[in-house]
């Protein structure tokens, strides 16, 4: 498998599911891949170095976090800090408005079981 950061598409530029390319879009394609979302929410209390984010990160192997993190750096939402990766101010106000949805998934999940047991 080719674990080779792939450039985000610019809003504009067809991406998975998007043929508008809408900026959205664009972000969901970019937050859709392989420990993307792991590595922001890892990185959301605070910076870590590349071994602890391994760590956090179980399963992902060094080249797919190191991909991932080329291409959060890429888009401005990562950024290399003094000791390690860090969020950036984006990839910070980012966090906050992706945090309210971990909370909707959590009272949505009872749901998908009471709908199971009907």
């Amino acid at each position: 498998m080719n674990n080779e950061a792939r450039p985000v598409a610019a809003p504009g530029s067809p991406v998975r599911g998007s043929r508008s390319g809408q900026p959205i879009m664009v972000l969901f394609d970019l937050l859709s891949r392989r420990w993307a979302m792991g590595v922001l929410w890892n990185l959301s209390d605070g910076s870590r170095t590349f071994r602890d984010l391994q760590e956090r990160c179980g399963s992902a192997s060094p080249s797919v976090l190191n991909t991932r993190l080329k291409e959060l750096r890429s888009v401005g939402l990562v950024e290399k800090a003094h000791d390690g990766y860090a969020l950036t101010v984006s990839g910070r106000d980012l966090f906050q408005h992706l945090e309210p949805l971990g909370d909707w998934a959590m009272e949505w999940v009872p749901s998908l079981d009471a709908g199971r047991d009907s």
